[in-house]
């Protein structure tokens, strides 16, 4: 299993994102993961599909996954698709019909994912899993960043990563995003995550790329240790 780090860029400089954007495709990252805030659904503000559209400008070759925070993911996915999301991920407690919204997304020849609030159960999605690409585990409260990681999600990581292999979908990633650093990221792959969103602890480091390549060692070593 390929494990997966995507800086965040709710955690870079703002004032120079498409360098942030270059500097996380230099450093080895596999995408580059955009939170979209509609100040409804979450109580924040962050991008619009411009801001997609710039990341696709900065670094072509660096894939965008997008997780949409909205309360109607299905009438907004379109434009974040058209501006170059490679992934849309929507949330299950949106107020759109999911599978719905998945299918379209699909439709659109891009990647799609679920992402689950902390205090939103791994069964809530088991259903869905075979419409999907990804799963999301949020470890943090939606809306902000810089929180401290959740312990309390790692068995709900387990969870999904066993009902995936129950459905024979071995290769359904399973992603965390909030606070999410070396040793958490480790914790989390232990629990069968292979996707790591990482924010402040990858953008704060004057050398992104050796961060990068210790979080991506530091998870492939203990993958699954904790499913058996």
């Amino acid at each position: 299993m390929d494990m997966i780090i995507l800086p965040s860029l709710l955690a870079a400089d703002f004032g120079r994102l498409d360098e942030e954007c270059r500097r996380a495709a230099a450093s080895g990252a596999d995408e580059l993961h955009l939170d979209i805030m509609d100040a409804h659904f979450v109580p924040n503000l962050s991008f619009g599909p411009d801001v997609v559209a710039m990341a696709r400008r900065a670094v072509p070759g660096l894939r965008r996954n997008v997780h949409l925070m909205i309360t109607h993911p299905r009438k907004y996915a379109p434009r974040f698709i058209e501006n170059g999301a490679t992934t849309v991920q929507i949330h299950i407690e949106s107020a759109d019909d999911a599978a719905a919204t998945l299918a379209e997304i699909r439709g659109k020849k891009v990647r799609c994912g679920l992402v689950l609030k902390p205090a939103t159960p791994a069964e809530s999605v088991f259903a869905l899993l075979p419409q999907v690409d990804e799963v999301l585990v949020m470890t943090v409260e939606p809306g902000y960043g810089g929180q401290s990681f959740m312990a309390g999600m790692l068995p709900k990581i387990a969870a999904l990563r066993r009902e995936a292999l129950r459905q024979n979908l071995p290769a359904l990633t399973v992603m965390v995003d909030g606070g999410i650093g070396t040793e958490t990221a480790a914790q989390c792959a232990a629990h069968g995550a292979n996707a790591f969103v990482a924010g402040t602890s990858l953008f704060k480091l004057p050398d992104m790329a050796a961060g990068v390549a210790a979080m991506r060692k530091a998870a492939a070593a203990v993958y699954g240790k904790n499913l058996k």
